[in-house]
């Protein structure tokens, strides 16, 4: 078991070290904050991507998580972005249109969207729950809003 020791800044800093190091914890920011529950539909930022599609995001300063659920057969819009984007389906069934092809996923497949490809999502009948990663994160889904914010 590895022991946690709280990072004491002021004796780095009276050894020659000028800057906080980034793990360095303080008032402002808990390493708490950093958790998040994937099941806890209160956290994240809220976002209507269409009917019967809605996500959750979680951004940080390289990558954005996007936990989307997508009613029975409901389907989201062909849209792309320059963000890779990596997805992994967590529950229930779909169709994941990317480019020109319609490929059938169930629970535990995942796929790499590269940028600038169209794709989307058709839920199957019990519905789709999805992790989307992006790197970059997207800038439009930094902010609350509707949509999938590109073409």
């Amino acid at each position: 078991m590895i022991a946690m020791v709280p990072c004491r800044c002021d004796i780095l800093v009276r050894i020659g070290h000028r800057k906080r190091p980034p793990y360095a914890m303080d008032d402002e920011m808990k390493q708490s904050a950093e958790f998040h529950n994937i099941d806890d539909l209160t956290d994240g930022l809220h976002r209507e991507l269409g009917p019967g599609v809605t996500t959750r995001i979680f951004a940080g300063e390289q990558a954005m998580l996007s936990i989307v659920t997508i009613a029975p057969n409901a389907e989201g819009k062909l849209h792309h972005h320059p963000e890779e984007q990596w997805g992994v389906l967590l529950e229930g069934s779909a169709i994941r249109v990317q480019g020109a092809e319609e490929i059938a996923v169930k629970k535990g497949d995942f796929w790499r969207t590269p940028g600038h490809v169209p794709h989307t999502m058709r839920a199957g009948p019990n519905g789709a729950r999805v992790l989307d990663i992006f790197s970059p994160p997207r800038p439009e889904y930094k902010k609350p809003g509707s949509g999938f914010g590109t073409t």
